[in-house]
């Protein structure tokens, strides 16, 4: 089996059952395979550690352990893990935050599903690095 025939594993990091539902329902409908599921910050690092995914979808704002700890904290478990996150409209600062941490990307709430294809699909495709909007984010950063 080839990488291009390879389904991707996500693991969904959000304190919002509704939330994770829904994105869980967009992934597995579209071929991802959803490999766990937290609802703060110290589960999706223990997840990680136990399913390496290809992918984590971060909340950005929960309890105990925030998003960009968590960006912080799976990126010291491996260096190589691809981290998108998730943000409402208004919380630019976190988004800023996260990228810096080490996240690849990120999505805006409430989110559209060609939007979350789209972003997951090109995160997975893409390597250690970042893409454009990554930088762009990054680059506008004071």
């Amino acid at each position: 089996m080839n990488d291009l025939n390879k389904q991707i594993t996500v693991l969904i990091v959000d304190d919002i059952p509704y939330i994770r539902k829904t994105l869980k329902q967009i992934l597995t409908s579209h071929g991802f395979r959803v490999v766990g599921e937290a609802e703060n910050g110290d589960e999706a690092s223990r997840l990680y550690a136990e399913t390496k995914p290809d992918i984590v979808t971060m909340d950005l704002v929960m309890p105990s352990k925030n998003g960009v700890q968590a960006t912080k904290d799976i990126l010291q478990i491996d260096s190589d893990a691809k981290i998108v996150v998730l943000s409402a409209m208004m919380q630019e600062n976190l988004v800023t935050e996260a990228i810096h941490a080490g996240a690849k990307d990120y999505i805006v709430k409430p989110f559209v599903t060609e939007e979350v294809l789209k972003v997951l699909n090109s995160v997975a495709r893409s390597g250690a690095g970042g893409n454009s909007r990554r930088l762009a984010v990054a680059g506008g950063a004071a």
